[in-house]
């Protein structure tokens, strides 16, 4: 079975232990703040308390989230970073999983077996403690593609529990507890979409921690980070899509759309490092596009910035992440300015050759026109080159010390001390060229450089988590075959009934397999004597079970009979008597039972019932029908494909 990996894990190194020793402590005498506060919330119906109480929280919470990160930190000591120009990594923002409690699901799935699958409940023990190891190890994913696997294997798993126990009309009874990832306010529901969504939530959230420990100064790292933070946007996207009125702020529709830009903001961070990569020629198109690479990577950060400052955003989203971003898109900003600058004076003017290609170029590079003389002049004319690449210097400048100074506002970022290198050395850089190009005689006063137009060679794609590339068995199976026995389905108890041969054989024609289907029942004949009736499900032949058994072995079991006749075991289902019944239940056989191989594992609308309406989570799905063939024929002529036995 899977493991989940140790969160704590210790190295071998005796000096990171103490310290590793020391955070664990503190993250426990944190948790235990946590645990009373949280007791308190749940407890106090005063508003005034309550508040206070969720303050409490979200401080003891950032306090964890930081002590887990220097926990991190020492996990992965590792010094990535080469300190050369363009190949240090920024950091990037990776989002802490949402943490839950231990569930206990052996009484109520024991329960709920004996009570609606009239089987005994004790029996069905290895497979809840099998689900319930499954829920254990996911809630510590090691942080790699196995780690991932987890996550979906869990997830797919949730929807064999779902049909399995969750009827459409009653709850388990069962709460789901889980934590905000990012207020670490606890949030518990009865709707088993609630813990879906979680999950789903984590699968995003172990994406980004992926993401964000890659080696970006290289191609493969470069490539993985990208990869990740796609898939991250594609989780969260997915569960903004599916889901509504989720419990908990993190998973609400303005904070799961936060996450996708800044996700998104992400991937085209690493698209501008990996085409300063790739182009390491200096010539003058280059550069233009470096340039507009920067100032795309400056406004998809403004956005997230604009949608991290919103009213009902802001106050749960963590300061250091707010300024991160919008250091970001200051930082890209002045780059843009930059590499503009860079193209008008270190590269050759244009020759007569180069003209109308660097025409063309230039025509679409800036946001308005600049001012003063024709493109042709402008491009020919080095002196002109540097009056604008001069322009575009002192913007750059302008736009790092303002970089800096935000960075300057946040504690948690001045610690990071590689993102102050990479401000310092840009705006150095930029400082060094200006006066490089400065000329004492120049008196003509500095114009206004018009912004740099954004464009992206790679747009970022949203990838949508893909369900069928982990493959699971129903860990339920031995209940039968979905189609059948569901949590929504209800059936009469199971009734024994002997059958003797007649001349005429049974005196029935039974159609479809797992389970077979008695599809005729004739007028006088020994089926119709012993009580069969049409509709009914054959589950044992002599005691032997047949639920998953197909219609040729039950054929022959049937066969095998000798002068003492048959046992049979036979179901009916509430609400399909009579011979009207045959299209519930070719709609019953045809729909369920694969759903999950053909990867739509989310495709069935099911409401799910909570406490009340205001936190009714909807995890909203598109029927599908599988691909097994069920044939409707009129019942009193016998088809080619049922027999008559």
């Amino acid at each position: 079975s899977q493991q989940g990996c140790d969160p704590f894990a210790q190295t071998q190194r005796s000096k990171l232990q103490h310290r590793r020793a020391r955070i664990n402590q503190q993250i426990n005498k944190e948790m235990r703040m946590r645990a009373g506060a949280e007791n308190l919330f749940r407890a106090t119906s005063n508003h005034k308390v309550k508040e206070t109480v969720a303050l409490e929280l979200s401080y003891v919470n950032s306090n964890l989230q930081l002590l887990k990160e220097e926990l991190e930190e020492l996990n992965s000591s590792v010094d990535v970073y080469q300190n050369d120009s363009e190949s240090i990594s920024v950091p990037m923002i990776p989002l802490g999983l949402k943490e839950t409690k231990e569930l206990d699901l052996l009484v109520p799935l024991k329960d709920f077996i004996s009570e609606h699958y009239g089987e005994e409940g004790v029996l069905f023990e290895k497979e809840i403690k099998e689900f319930t190891e499954l829920r254990q190890a996911m809630r510590t994913p090691s942080r790699n593609e196995a780690g991932l696997e987890l996550l979906m294997e869990y997830y797919n798993q949730l929807y064999f529990l779902d049909s399995r126990f969750f009827p459409p009309t009653r709850s388990l009874g069962v709460f789901f507890h889980w934590y905000d990832s990012l207020t670490g306010v606890p949030s518990h529901q009865r709707a088993l979409a609630f813990e879906k969504g979680s999950v789903l939530f984590n699968i995003g959230a172990l994406h980004t921690q992926i993401g964000a420990r890659q080696d970006r100064a290289s191609l493969p790292g470069l490539n993985q980070a990208i990869d990740a933070f796609q898939k991250a946007a594609g989780a969260f996207n997915y569960l903004k899509e599916n889901f509504s009125n989720a419990p908990s702020l993190d998973m609400s529709a303005a904070s799961l759309n936060m996450l996708v830009r800044l996700m998104v903001a992400q991937v085209q961070e690493c698209v501008f490092e990996k085409m300063a990569f790739l182009r390491a020629q200096h010539d003058f198109l280059t550069r233009l596009q470096l340039a507009q690479e920067a100032a795309r990577v400056e406004e998809v950060y403004s956005l997230v910035h604009q949608t991290m400052t919103q009213a009902h955003v802001k106050d749960y989203v963590p300061f250091s992440w707010t300024t991160m971003v919008h250091v970001k898109s200051e930082h890209f900003k002045a780059l843009s300015h930059y590499f503009a600058a860079i193209a008008l004076c270190d590269c050759p003017a244009a020759s007569d050759a180069e003209l109308p290609e660097q025409e063309k170029a230039f025509i679409q590079f800036h946001v308005t026109m600049p001012e003063g003389p024709s493109l042709q002049v402008l491009l020919q004319d080095p002196e002109e080159r540097r009056k604008l690449g001069k322009a575009h210097l002192k913007k750059a400048i302008m736009k790092h010390e303002e970089a800096m100074r935000i960075h300057g506002l946040c504690k948690i970022l001045r610690k990071m001390d590689i993102l102050q290198e990479v401000l310092s050395f840009a705006h150095k850089r930029s400082l060094s060229k200006y006066s490089e190009i400065d000329h004492e005689e120049d008196f003509f006063e500095t114009g206004d450089a018009p912004d740099v137009h954004p464009k992206t060679h790679q747009k970022p794609e949203i990838k949508s988590p893909n369900f069928s590339q982990v493959k699971v068995t129903d860990l339920f199976h031995r209940l039968g075959p979905l189609s059948v026995f569901s949590a929504k389905t209800k059936w009469y108890p199971a009734r024994r009934v002997h059958l003797m041969r007649g001349e005429n054989g049974f005196g029935f024609t039974l159609r479809g397999d797992s389970p077979v289907l008695i599809a005729g029942v004739i007028p006088g004949g020994c089926a119709a004597e012993a009580g069969l009736k049409e509709g009914d499900y054959i589950i044992s032949v002599n005691g032997k079970d047949c639920k998953w058994s197909k219609h040729a072995e039950v054929v022959q079991l049937l066969k095998s009979t000798g002068e003492e006749g048959v046992e049979l075991g036979v179901i009916t289902l509430q609400g399909s008597e009579g011979p009207k019944a045959v299209d519930k239940k070719v709609a019953a056989m045809s729909s369920g039972s694969g759903l999950l191989k053909s990867n739509k594992e989310n495709n069935r609308k099911s409401l799910m019932n909570s406490k009340s309406a205001s936190t009714l989570l909807v995890w909203s799905k598109k029927s599908k029908r599988s691909k097994k063939t069920t044939y409707s024929v009129p019942f009193t002529a016998v088809g080619d494909n049922e027999a008559m036995y």
